[in-house]
């Protein structure tokens, strides 16, 4: 999602599912630079490697076929990256890695060639900028061909008892109704993870409100509490975002803020504390680390032609996150219905 703020980087997860045959072919080429890997996790106490500092101990191992993908820690990500390693691995055979890192940070390993491409960017000007026409080491990977949208969003139940509250110039009136006790006395807008793109503490000093913005911590928090207030039929104010499946499950109304003009992005450019507006409507791109983009061969071609619709994400994200899927399962019993729609993605 757009321009974010980053308060603490996501520890890197690296995620690999080779297939059987190729997890016996691998085996004895990686066993060195496994251990490597696994120095590094002993050295560092945290875990998981850091992507942005470390190669992949997969990339070019013994000639073998491999991508690196950036996966973000929304479900909606989550299901892009699912689908696109499920034909990589399956129709193209290749070896795929998946790393989660935060939004700027992955910018930063996709110019290093840490990762090799990122399937869903909500919009990071300066980074484009920066490493798509000034340093030339991150190129276009076209459309994902879903439009995203960061807003305000109310429960519709609520919304149709009080049609006003859709106006951001009278949230002040509900600001009492949306208290919790993690609002300090002030009505409660709740945002996901701070590292996600958000301009809410912003909007909320520059339009006057009387809110305190609090994060639940991630999207998976949010939705927790979001479920909840809405099994009690509860009023809540929240950051949400499209596409996301779980408005076909809580049904929600948009709060009309300010109007995104060029203008006001402009000057949240140059200082994301002067933001006083809504939000851009933003196609959602992908980007690849330029040698890949390249010399990537098949992989590469197919990340650029993957493109998908609202509807084909929010499937395989509804199945992950709220049929209890794994994200593999998920992206095959996707790819197994629709046919139609991914076989025009293959080189």
């Amino acid at each position: 999602m757009a321009r974010i703020h980053t308060h603490a980087r996501t520890r890197a997860r690296t995620v690999t599912r080779p297939a059987a045959h190729a997890r016996r072919r691998l085996r004895a080429r990686l066993l060195t630079a496994a251990a490597g890997v696994s120095a590094l996790l002993t050295a560092t106490g945290c875990g998981a490697a850091d992507m942005t500092k470390q190669s992949s101990p997969y990339a070019n191992v013994g000639g073998t076929k491999s991508v690196t993908l950036s996966v973000q820690s929304w479900v909606g990500a989550q299901a892009n990256v699912a689908v696109a390693e499920y034909l990589l691995d399956h129709e193209l055979g290749y070896h795929v890695e998946t790393v989660q890192v935060d939004e700027v940070p992955a910018w930063d390993a996709l110019s290093q060639g840490r990762v090799d491409a990122i399937l869903e960017d909500w919009g990071h000007p300066e980074q484009e900028r920066r490493y798509v026409k000034e340093k030339k080491t991150i190129a276009p990977g076209g459309e994902l061909g879903v439009t995203g949208h960061i807003g305000w969003f109310v429960p519709k139940y609520f919304a149709d008892a009080h049609p006003d509250v859709t106006n951001w110039k009278n949230l002040d009136k509900y600001a009492k109704t949306f208290r919790t006790a993690e609002s300090g006395g002030k009505g409660q807008l709740l945002d996901g993870s701070p590292s996600y793109v958000t301009n809410d503490k912003a909007l909320v000093r520059n339009l006057g409100l009387d809110y305190q913005v609090v994060f639940a911590g991630s999207e998976a928090a949010q939705i927790t509490q979001i479920k909840q207030f809405a099994k009690e039929k509860k009023p809540f104010l929240t950051y949400w975002y499209e596409p996301q499946w779980l408005f076909n499950q809580v049904p929600m109304a948009e709060v009309k803020l300010p109007a995104y003009t060029d203008a006001c992005a402009a000057k949240g450019e140059k200082d994301p504390e002067s933001v006083d507006c809504a939000y851009p409507t933003t196609p959602l791109r992908k980007y690849l680390n330029a040698d890949f983009a390249r010399k990537g061969g098949k992989a590469a071609a197919f990340l650029k032609k993957f493109r998908w619709t609202k509807e084909d994400q929010n499937e395989v994200a509804g199945m992950i996150a709220s049929d209890g899927l794994s994200a593999q399962d998920a992206a095959e019993k996707w790819v197994k219905e629709h046919p139609d729609v991914w076989r025009k993605w293959l080189p």
